[in-house]
């Protein structure tokens, strides 16, 4: 399997930062991240606990953040690329993360990843979600500088409703035939993406 974690600066101060912090206090904060990870636009900790983290684990708020954030990461790149335990731990280490925090990785991701994956799945990642599609077509036959013309155009109407509340809203987008074919075939591309993975 090819390197889902790439050794950047951040990821470098990152690993440095996990591996000095107690082995029983970054399980747990594995355990509260993982659980939380399905949970679109809402923090971990809040601002309170995030104090007592840095206190707990002798971390000033930008190396905590580091932290927090790549913790997530990690274990959103395991969701996205189904990484099975050994090759988590495999690549955490060859980023030079210590074989203990790795292994927490793994234990935590064998555990509570397959939930994870099972939310996310039946989850909507978009706000917002399409409800119904409309169109109609146009044709300008003048304009007052041509007597003869002929535009044709597309109009879609896409109807949205949030994944929060009932209340739909209409979006309306209108098309060039060269936009309508280009748009066509953007989404044969998303459509055959969708095809090879089931």
């Amino acid at each position: 399997m090819a390197a889902v974690f790439k050794e950047t600066q951040s990821v470098k101060e990152a690993v440095t930062c996990i591996n000095g912090i107690d082995v029983n206090k970054f399980s747990r904060l594995t355990s509260r991240i993982i659980q939380k990870l399905h949970l679109k636009g809402e923090r971990t900790f809040s601002d309170e606990e995030e104090l007592k983290l840095q206190t707990a684990l002798s971390l000033d708020k930008h190396a905590l953040n580091l932290v927090l954030e790549t913790t997530a990461f990690i274990l959103e790149q395991a969701v996205y690329h189904n990484v099975k335990p050994a090759s988590l731990q495999q690549q955490l280490e060859a980023v030079h993360m210590s074989p203990e925090k790795a292994n927490i990785f793994t234990q935590t991701w064998s555990t509570a990843g397959p939930e994870l994956v099972e939310r996310l799945r039946q989850g909507i990642f978009a706000p917002k979600k399409l409800e119904n599609v409309g169109w109609q077509l146009n044709l300008q036959m003048a304009q007052s500088s041509q007597a003869k013309l002929k535009t044709p155009s597309a109009v879609l109407q896409l109807g949205l409703r949030s994944e929060d509340s009932e209340a739909r809203e209409n979006v309306f987008v209108e098309f060039s035939h060269e936009e309508l074919l280009e748009f066509y075939n953007k989404l044969e591309v998303v459509q055959g993406q969708l095809d090879s993975l089931t």
